[in-house]
């Protein structure tokens, strides 16, 4: 198992590691935005002067084209007076102003192209913003918890590693324990002690008062007279015991 939780750790370590020199993902989403923002603005000022220059090519068109026709309008005059010169002046103009107009339209065509394709880009470029400006924050709160997730397991780590504040508190509660432990071992010691000692007293009583507590149980059973213990093969005849009784009394009279 230790070999398993120091493995544990090193990957913790590693992961701990990767997020803390990875780019912040905050940072990056707004440097991102930003950038897209700033892009947006050249985009639409670009597209702001495409337009302008559709727009005045519209005009010098309109305006060349319409001097073709006042010219052709001048050129039937001056053939209606019989003046076939001016005609054929008036002609000549006019075909100037014709080739302009031609030049004119190519140019608005590849214009309108432009501004089009301008126009489609600004677009898809808005709503990419929006979609950034929406999933930003969901972005941001998932990198949030990614580091609260490191962070967390790096602390866990650290716990198992045996380092920090709640290990003190472990090797207190150890400790604690252990002394608990002891106490009800010398509890125990001492309770068996007092009983060894109360058993030791009931096992040195006196043997006289165990002979006077025979006889007291004896003469209240209703045998009236108490036995004697068994006298050993030396005893004194029966006359001898009063007056060996005798002498026994009168021994201690004169003891008191």
């Amino acid at each position: 198992m230790g070999l398993i939780d120091r493995i544990v750790r090193v990957i913790r370590a590693n992961i701990s590691s990767l997020v803390a020199s990875s780019e912040d993902p905050e940072k990056v989403l707004e440097q991102t935005l930003s950038q897209m923002q700033d892009e947006l603005v050249q985009l639409r000022q670009a597209l702001a002067g495409a337009i302008a220059t559709q727009k005045r090519t519209e005009r010098q068109h309109d305006q060349a084209r319409s001097a073709a026709d006042e010219w052709y309008r001048r050129a039937e005059l001056a053939l209606q007076k019989g003046d076939e010169k001016l005609a054929r002046e008036a002609l000549v103009r006019r075909q100037s102003y014709q080739e302009t107009v031609s030049v004119l339209g190519g140019q608005l065509q590849q214009q309108s192209t432009v501004v089009e394709k301008l126009k489609q880009n600004t677009r898809a470029l808005e709503a990419k913003i929006a979609d950034v400006k929406t999933k930003k924050d969901l972005y941001i709160a998932r990198a949030r918890s990614a580091r609260a997730s490191a962070k967390l397991a790096e602390m866990l780590g650290q716990l198992d590693g045996g380092s920090g504040s709640f290990s003190a508190f472990d090797r207190m509660e150890d400790k604690v324990i252990e002394l608990e432990a002891r106490s009800a071992a010398f509890g125990e010691l001492a309770g068996e002690d007092l009983e060894q000692k109360f058993a030791a007293l009931e096992s040195a009583s006196d043997p006289v008062e165990t002979d006077l507590a025979g006889m007291k149980a004896q003469l209240i059973s209703g045998s009236g007279k108490p036995t004697p213990p068994p006298a050993p093969p030396s005893a004194s005849p029966p006359g001898d015991i009063d007056s060996e009784l005798a002498k026994l009394r009168s021994h201690m009279n004169n003891e008191h």
